[in-house]
């Protein structure tokens, strides 16, 4: 699996930019997809303190980008990145119509990348002995 993504990067830069669509984008494109109104966002599981949506998205997102990018300097940089693009994206929804700025949204895009990275080096740190 690691070999398949380390191989086709293309894959994670591809669901980047849909990532990056899907959140600028004024309004809820799977919405207008499933329900034909823009205004309403499907919910895969309730939320409880953070947004499931938010940190479903988070979680595959990051365990793609540790599996596309194998070095130590690359994950670091990967791991910047997925935190800033978190933060970002969120802090786009201030300035963007018919979009709100939610705590649960941010935090659920955080604590999906973190624990993916809490996972990941958990797994190194025991799972080859």
């Amino acid at each position: 699996m690691t070999k398949f993504f380390s191989k086709n990067k293309f894959i994670f830069y591809l669901i980047n930019l849909l990532i990056i669509i899907f959140y600028i984008f004024p309004g809820s494109i799977l919405g207008l997809a499933m329900y034909n109104d823009i205004n309403i966002q499907p919910q895969i599981t309730p939320n409880f303190i953070i947004s499931s949506n938010h940190f479903y998205l988070f979680v595959v997102l990051s365990l793609i980008g540790l599996l596309t990018f194998m070095t130590t300097k690359q994950r670091k940089y990967l791991i910047i990145y997925l935190i800033a693009l978190s933060i970002i994206l969120e802090l786009f929804h201030f300035v963007i119509p018919s979009r709100s700025f939610q705590w649960s949204d941010l935090f659920g895009n955080l604590f999906g990348v973190f624990v993916v990275i809490f996972l990941n080096s958990f797994i190194n740190k025991y799972g080859n002995s």
